[in-house]
């Protein structure tokens, strides 16, 4: 995180007798990354963080990744996977590679604990609302939120109803373009977003229990660990890494006279991946712009575009709607489908300058792998949507 946050108790100084009203000491945790280099919280628990009473493997499903093979460009209905289970283990795969997983949650469930000490998560709330409870508070959730979860958050998610939500699990850490952040962290001012438009939690949650199982994952699988005292009886924290939202809704578009290409609405940047927002905004107001998408071939990335609102004029007649995915592979070049640059031009003669799109898109710069979600709700008819129109 690019600012620094203080919530609760902590004392005048780090790393000094911090006591209880009982006399006994509280106990610290640093919260940090890249090896004390990096962005770091420090949280004061009333019992020590470290003691555990059991562990046990957690067996899982096989969430198969095969290849693009044969390369085709796909189109995907989201809307048309199952309903069920929670935020954590109802996760349904759609594309992975080493750097980043992909899936897609439709659900009601409460979630177990869970700690993912493989990278950080981004979780994009489509539609419906929860709680997101953590060692460091809780945060209201709903439709347009990205929800950014650092490395070993211990959480859990209370939805208020279905849930229906994208998750990027990445194999690292995912945060503000550098470019957006001067060279001591404050965000620019030609940054399309501000620390003014990120929520933080505001209060510890104080939770006492004991023998609490929290569910764990790292490289060697799933574990289930029980904690001798519940990890959310933290009385106070302060540092620059928690989890925090962003609404896409709060994003500033960057509009040009002509087209702009996509790195204008990038969001967020992980290892060897990109997060874009593409939100509502005026169309190229040049006399003679071409205000769509030209076709275009990103030879270094595959292009995955989740629609979730508006109307997205460069793919009518493809079958996409709200809902559905688009993947676009290195080696395929894309763009409007035909006859949407003529209808765009001729609708903006008519005086509609605007577009009402809004859709998350993630660029990998590693090939995307397809998951049994993916195959499972593909529309087969999509890769042939561009000759059939042009016919």
């Amino acid at each position: 995180m690019p600012y620094y946050r203080v919530v609760g108790e902590v004392p005048r100084k780090r790393h000094v007798q911090f006591r209880r009203p009982d006399g006994g000491l509280y106990a610290e945790e640093l919260m940090g990354e890249e090896g004390f280099s990096s962005d770091s919280s420090l949280l004061y628990h009333r019992y020590p963080p470290t003691a555990i009473v059991k562990s046990e493997g957690v067996a899982e499903a096989s969430d198969e990744l095969v290849a693009n093979h044969p390369l085709l460009p796909r189109g995907y209905r989201t809307q048309d996977l199952p309903v069920g289970g929670d935020l954590v283990l109802g996760r349904q795969v759609l594309f992975g590679n080493d750097d980043v997983r992909l899936s897609f949650v439709a659900g009601a469930g409460v979630s177990d604990l869970y700690r993912n000490s493989m990278g950080d998560e981004v979780v994009y709330v489509q539609e419906g609302s929860a709680r997101f409870e953590s060692t460091y508070g809780a945060l209201d959730v709903g439709e347009g939120d990205y929800v950014v979860v650092p490395t070993g958050t211990i959480h859990r998610w209370v939805p208020s109803a279905t849930l229906r939500a994208l998750v990027i699990e990445a194999r690292g850490h995912i945060r503000p373009p550098r470019r957006y952040l001067s060279q001591y962290g404050q965000f620019l001012e030609h940054a399309p977003y501000s620390e003014r438009d990120l929520r933080g939690p505001g209060a510890p949650l104080l939770v006492e229990d004991d023998h609490v199982p929290v569910l764990v994952r790292n490289r060697g699988g799933l574990s289930r660990l029980t904690f001798l005292h519940h990890p959310f009886d933290v009385v106070g924290w302060d540092g620059c890494l928690y989890p925090f939202v962003f609404n896409i809704r709060d994003f500033e578009p960057i509009v040009k006279r002509t087209h702009a290409p996509p790195p204008v609405h990038q969001t967020f940047e992980g290892p060897n991946f990109v997060i874009c927002s593409f939100c509502p905004r005026p169309l190229d107001f040049h006399d003679e712009a071409v205000p769509i998408p030209y076709n275009h071939h990103n030879v270094d990335s595959d292009e995955m575009m989740f629609y979730v609102g508006g109307d997205y004029s460069a793919r009518r007649g493809s079958g996409i709607g709200i809902g559905s995915i688009s993947l676009h592979p290195s080696g395929f070049t894309h763009g409007p489908m035909p006859g949407a640059v003529e209808a765009v031009v001729e609708a903006v003669r008519q005086g509609h300058g605007a577009t009402t799109e809004t859709a998350v898109m993630i660029d990998t710069f590693r090939p995307l792998r397809l998951g049994p979600a993916a195959r499972r709700c593909e529309d087969p008819e999509y890769a042939w949507t561009w000759a059939r129109a042009a016919g």
